[in-house]
């Protein structure tokens, strides 16, 4: 805390440092960089100051979105994914910065 502000983030600390995203313990989640082939997962958060975050939002890769990874580069350099119709593929740098949720059936 900051002369009695506390951080937005909830976190407790002081208001200047750099707010991290917290996730209630209950729940599984993963970034789309660890997902694995074939797997259906549903969009959580996609972090904030991530390289191209408005890019992926005019797309679709919003909070709520399902997606499927359907393969991975074979050098481990980007990730194909699918959602809404839609095939793309995305740096894996990129990819860590979406958090997910597996889907039901995924578990």
């Amino acid at each position: 805390m900051k002369n009695g502000v506390p951080c937005s983030c909830g976190c407790g600390a002081h208001a200047n440092h750099a707010p991290e995203f917290r996730v209630p313990a209950a729940k599984a989640v993963l970034s789309l960089a660890n997902l694995p082939v074939g797997v259906t997962a549903t969009i959580l958060k996609v972090l904030p100051g991530l390289r191209g975050r408005k890019k992926f939002a005019d797309v679709g890769l919003v909070a709520g979105t399902e997606l499927t990874v359907e393969a991975y580069a074979p050098f481990g350099g980007l990730i194909r994914v699918k959602f809404m119709d839609t095939s793309m593929a995305l740096h894996r740098d990129d990819a860590a910065g979406i958090l997910l949720q597996r889907g039901e059936s995924a578990e």
